[in-house]
């Protein structure tokens, strides 16, 4: 079955928002060069385990936060640049300004036994202790593969992330050893999802990838019209995935066949969640969209919060937490489609969020890790992130 369901006609589109976009430029036309002062940011998420969170720092350390006591450990070196020179002059390594090296973390950690992951904006892969953050492992040891902007996922003691080269890597997880790459016809920015042993992936090639996690043979493609960002969600059969079409898609598990389709006034750069058979997918155009995850029809009337959204939200209780591209954080009420404000920030926010025992854990554009109770909106000790 296909459907189509549209928006309608009035103006919902805010425009790209300028960190978005300056990142895009900079990555996809010149690689690890400079333009006029535009550097990689980075906008990592937390993950918890074990009752430590961990997040990747805009100046390229993974950080351990030990929940009990806010107590924080660093890996003692920061990632580095391969030794090159940008398209104007300027070393990779720097920024066009004049500023202090640094190699940004996107994409949240991955935590598995007694080692945690990173993939780095320099292109190379990280595995680190999770007791002393000493280094384990690292892929490719001799080289620099393109950046790193999208996450691992771990699955059956192997690593799967996807690179700017637009190959899909399979690494053992315990070695670091290659077993076995996929490649697409662009980059790869987004973060795959692992469902019953079926990776599905996006690609600046416009196209969704369910590939066999075994050896990462194909088994099917979806071609949208935009490059896709954002990282599928699966359930109930059907693996859901925003595009740079404005579209958000339903498709088919088995065969990656369409549902149904929807689209918006921006990007769906996000990835949306659904509670009980309602999605809530936060788009670039600032409106937050409720269909039926069966059909994509519109439920409700879509919420706006005013400024793009890129983070992915978090379900806590009857609330849908969502945080803004301009730094103010929204809970909507799944009852009354609300939406009220919890806090805001001076920094802007673009990371998933994470939620631990019923604490918003969020990572703001200005290297600080904050914490919210979403219930009342109190503000706990932000955290540093970067090395004073």
């Amino acid at each position: 079955m296909e459907k189509t369901v549209k928006t309608n006609n009035k103006n919902k589109t805010v425009g790209l928002i300028a960190l978005l976009a300056a990142v895009i430029i900079t990555i996809a036309l010149f690689g690890f060069s400079c333009v006029s002062g535009l550097v990689p940011i980075g906008w990592s998420g937390g993950v918890e385990s074990d009752g430590f969170m961990w997040v990747g720092s805009l100046e390229g350390r993974l950080v351990r936060i030990n929940l009990a006591d806010s107590s924080v450990l660093k890996t003692p070196d920061k990632l580095e640049y391969p030794q090159q020179t940008g398209l104007f002059g300027c070393s990779a390594a720097s920024s066009c300004g004049g500023g202090a090296s640094r190699v940004p973390v996107y994409a949240t950690p991955a935590v598995s036994g007694n080692l945690c992951y990173i993939a780095g904006y320099n292109g190379k892969i990280y595995a680190y202790n999770t007791t002393d953050l000493a280094t384990r492992w690292i892929y490719p040891w001799d080289r620099y593969l393109e950046a790193f902007v999208g996450g691992i996922v771990i699955g059956d003691n192997k690593l799967y992330v996807g690179c700017s080269d637009g190959y899909v890597y399979a690494l053992d997880t315990v070695t670091g050893t290659e077993v076995g790459k996929y490649q697409t016809d662009d980059k790869i920015w987004g973060t795959p999802t692992l469902a019953d042993n079926i990776l599905y992936i996006g690609s600046f090639d416009k196209k969704l990838y369910a590939l066999n996690a075994d050896d990462l043979t194909l088994k099917w493609t979806f071609l949208t019209e935009g490059s896709i960002f954002s990282k599928p969600l699966v359930e109930n059969g059907t693996v859901y995935i925003g595009s740079f079409d404005r579209n958000l898609y339903a498709l088919n598990v088995a065969d990656g066949t369409l549902k149904w389709k929807f689209m918006a006034g921006n990007w769906f750069w996000a990835q949306p969640v659904i509670v009980d058979g309602t999605i809530y997918a936060g788009c670039l155009d600032g409106f937050v969209y409720i269909l039926d995850a069966a059909t994509g029809a519109e439920v409700a009337s879509p919420i706006p919060l005013n400024s793009a959204l890129a983070s992915t939200p978090v379900i806590y209780g009857n609330y849908i937490i969502f945080a803004a591209h301009d730094g103010f954080v929204y809970k909507i009420d799944r009852d009354t489609l609300e939406p009220v404000l919890i806090a805001s920030f001076e920094s802007s926010i673009d990371g998933p969020l994470a939620l631990y025992e019923g604490i918003i854990y969020l990572q703001t554009n200005d290297a600080v890790l904050q914490r919210i109770d979403p219930e009342t909106g109190a503000l706990l000790p932000p955290i540093i992130l970067v090395t004073q």
